[in-house]
Order: C-alpha cells, then sequence, then structure tokens
C-alpha cells in the first residue's frame, strides 16, 4: 500500500505518492529528479548520498523517505546561492579536493554541518567531522586544507582568491 508524503526539498515543497520502503536518496533522485546526490555503495559506508535533513548530515542511502516525511531537506543543488556552500566550493576548487568528484557533493554536506557547528575545526576535527565520506580518489590532504579553508574565509568574511593552479605535493 502506497504512503503519501510531503518534504521540502531545496526550499521547494513536494508531495507524492511512494512505497513505503522507498529510499529517500531514490526519492530524490528518482521522484523528484535531483540526481546530484550520488547512490555509492547503498550500504551507508561511502557518504555520496549525504545530504542535509533537518540541518543534520543523513546518508540517503539509509533513510526510508517515509522517515523525511514533513522534513526540510537541502541536496547539494540547494546550496546554490549559500555564502558558506560557496566558501567551500571555491576552497576545494583553490586546494584542490576534487579530483573525480564523485565523492564531493557528499563531502560539500558533510563539511557545511561541520562549519555550522564548528567554523575553524583543527585537522583532526575535520577529519573526525568526514570520517563517514570516502573519497576513493584519496584526496583527503586537499579536502581537510579546503574544509579548514573555507571555515577560516567564512569566520573573516574574506572570500577565497582563486589564482593560477599550482601543483601540491
Amino acid at each position: 500500500m502506497n504512503k503519501t508524503v510531503s518534504m521540502r526539498i531545496n526550499n521547494i515543497e513536494y508531495k507524492a505518492e511512494i512505497q513505503p520502503r522507498t529510499l529517500l536518496v531514490q526519492f530524490i533522485r528518482e521522484t523528484i529528479g535531483l540526481t546530484g546526490t550520488h547512490v555509492g555503495c547503498d550500504t551507508g559506508h561511502c557518504g555520496a548520498c549525504t545530504v542535509l535533513v533537518d540541518g543534520k548530515a543523513i546518508k540517503s542511502c539509509q533513510m526510508l523517505a517515509v522517515q523525511a516525511d514533513g522534513s526540510e531537506i537541502t541536496t547539494v543543488e540547494g546550496l546554490a546561492g549559500n555564502p558558506k556552500a560557496r566558501a567551500l566550493q571555491d576552497a576545494f576548487k583553490s586546494e584542490f579536493a576534487i579530483q573525480c568528484g564523485y565523492c564531493t557533493a557528499g563531502m560539500l554536506i558533510a563539511s557545511l554541518e561541520l562549519l555550522s557547528q564548528n567554523p575553524t575545526p583543527s585537522d583532526d576535527e575535520v577529519k573526525e567531522g568526514i570520517a563517514g565520506n570516502i573519497c576513493r580518489c584519496e584526496g583527503y590532504p586537499g579536502i581537510v586544507r579546503a574544509i579548514r579553508k573555507a571555515g577560516e574565509s567564512i569566520q573573516s568574511g574574506v572570500p577565497i582568491k582563486q589564482g593560477k593552479a599550482q601543483a601540491r605535493s
């Protein structure tokens, strides 16, 4: 028997009739058509499907859509226009924190939650904050630098300048 759910995703109200076993990631990708939230492992280990549910980073492959009924959800598409997310995106670019890009959406969402709780995290705090998100390209040094740089930019109000690309060791 189908269930009617409604939720606000990226500031747009959605209402749909779904099967009770529909995962939140399936609802977001297949019902709503927002494909920035990736399906990586279907087991909750990789974090590629991370979204914010009522401000908390959640792996959407581990949550049923009916559990999100009435919730406010932010996907990577919903980060547009968010100054903190912009700082993260600029920092990821300047610190070469994006390689294949598959983990990036989940990393940005997890990083946004981290920086909302701790605007100036240490390297260890960043590592703990993104521990549920896997970068298969092993881009962690750049990701850690980028998150810290974004936090500093957000705190100081000074935007991240994009300069000429230089190799990192």
